[in-house]
């Protein structure tokens, strides 16, 4: 077995998740959006409006500022990334949906209770609204006009129509035509939305099919643990380890030693091993990089929470808290909100990791906040008084 120094481990990973390369010195147009998406193969989705949509987030933090029409383009069902469950909700490129199907088509025991039930007590219900969607085109399920249960602090209180809807989707009967401004899906045929072409290839039995994940999982992450490589697509441990077990035979992972992880982890054998990194990034709380917080803590040595749903005096850090990446360490962490109407990026507080020197991030977090206040048209970052990094902060982007 192969012994991987930590750091070396940490910049594999950050070369596979799209960090090693300088950023285009020219606004990023679809060609270089649709690079990074096939490479993260899988970019989450998130309602969370205070600063962006999610899913903007991934690709500003790897190529810088781009037209966010340009992605929109992609993920508005023009054949380039579908919407389906992965990790969470994402965006996949279309090559990825004939790796799915076995999902899909084992939605009774991969569907979760709401979906499962309007399906088994009113199927001729979900038939009417394939047939609604047939003869009158892409649905929302506002449309429907059905009043949503009253269970107060839930965020699945679907009523039956969209639960109805999202049993279609997770099926693939129906897939998302885009979204609409306030985030709702869109439904249409999938075969109206996907390319032919795709839909047309053969379903790979459920084997072969979690084999191409795992192997998809491991050129994302570049190095990682079982519970790394499965966590990528939510894969069952069973499913999971036989399909390592496979691609370790077969010479696609090799069994690799990291110092310091204290757990057997494995490596692609395609994976980049640079000497340096040399990225300034600010990351989404959903980026594939960051979302499975052990991973980060083992790479990066950075405990990582999101305090959105911790109440507001309970939070140490912030309500939608961003880690900032500067050459190959996580050396801070910013609570930001996008304050549309003052046309404002407020940084509500702002922490150092111990032992960075506090100037040297100031100045470099100050240029990155500029840099995306102006990708979000906004005129100015303001900065607070909360956190140990504010005061230095403060000044770094009073001189900008």
């Amino acid at each position: 077995m192969d012994r991987l120094p930590a750091g070396l481990a940490r910049r594999i990973a950050l070369a596979a998740q799209g960090f090693a390369a300088p950023r285009p010195s020219t606004p990023a147009g679809s060609r270089q959006l649709r690079a990074v998406a096939q490479r993260l193969a899988v970019v989450q989705i998130d309602s969370v409006n205070v600063l962006s949509r999610a899913h903007y987030l991934p690709f500003f933090s790897r190529l810088g500022p781009y037209p966010r029409a340009a992605l929109d383009g992609l993920t508005n069902g023009r054949g380039a990334l579908f919407e389906y469950w992965a990790h969470e909700a994402s965006f996949l490129p279309v090559r990825l949906h004939p790796y799915l199907r076995w999902r899909m088509s084992a939605a009774e025991k991969e569907a979760w209770g709401s979906m499962t039930r309007v399906a088994r007590e009113r199927p001729e219900y979900v038939a009417a609204l394939v047939e609604r969607v047939r003869t009158g085109g892409p649905l929302r399920a506002a449309e429907l006009g059905e009043a949503r249960p009253d269970r107060p602090g839930s965020m699945w209180n679907w009523h039956a129509g969209k639960a109805a809807l999202e049993y279609l989707f997770f099926t693939g009967v129906l897939t998302a035509r885009g979204r609409t401004a306030g985030f709702e899906r869109v439904y249409n045929l999938t075969e109206r939305v996907l390319p032919a072409a795709v839909l047309a290839q053969p379903v790979p039995d459920r084997a072969d099919a979690v084999r191409e994940l795992v192997r998809t999982a491991a050129r994302a992450l570049g190095v990682g643990t079982e519970k790394d490589l499965r966590d990528y697509f939510r894969l069952s441990p069973a499913d999971a380890r036989t399909a390592i077990a496979e691609l370790a035979d077969a010479g696609e992972l090799l069994a690799v030693e990291v110092d310091g992880w204290g757990r057997p982890a494995w490596l692609d054998p395609q994976a980049h091993r640079p000497r340096w990194i040399r990225a300034r990034a600010l990351l989404s709380p959903f980026d594939s990089l960051i979302w499975e917080r052990p991973r980060v803590e083992r790479i990066f040595g950075f405990r990582y929470r999101l305090e959105i749903y911790t109440p507001a005096p309970q939070r140490v850090h912030g309500y939608y808290v961003l880690p900032f990446l500067l050459g190959d360490r996580l050396v801070g962490r910013v609570d930001l909100k996008a304050d549309r109407q003052a046309s404002v990026l407020r940084v509500q507080s702002a922490f150092a990791e111990d032992g960075v020197a506090h100037e040297e991030v100031a100045a470099e977090l100050a240029d990155e906040l500029r840099l995306m206040a102006d990708w979000m048209e906004l005129d100015d970052v303001v900065v607070g008084e909360r956190g140990d990094l504010a005061c230095d902060l403060s000044r770094a982007v009073a001189l900008r």
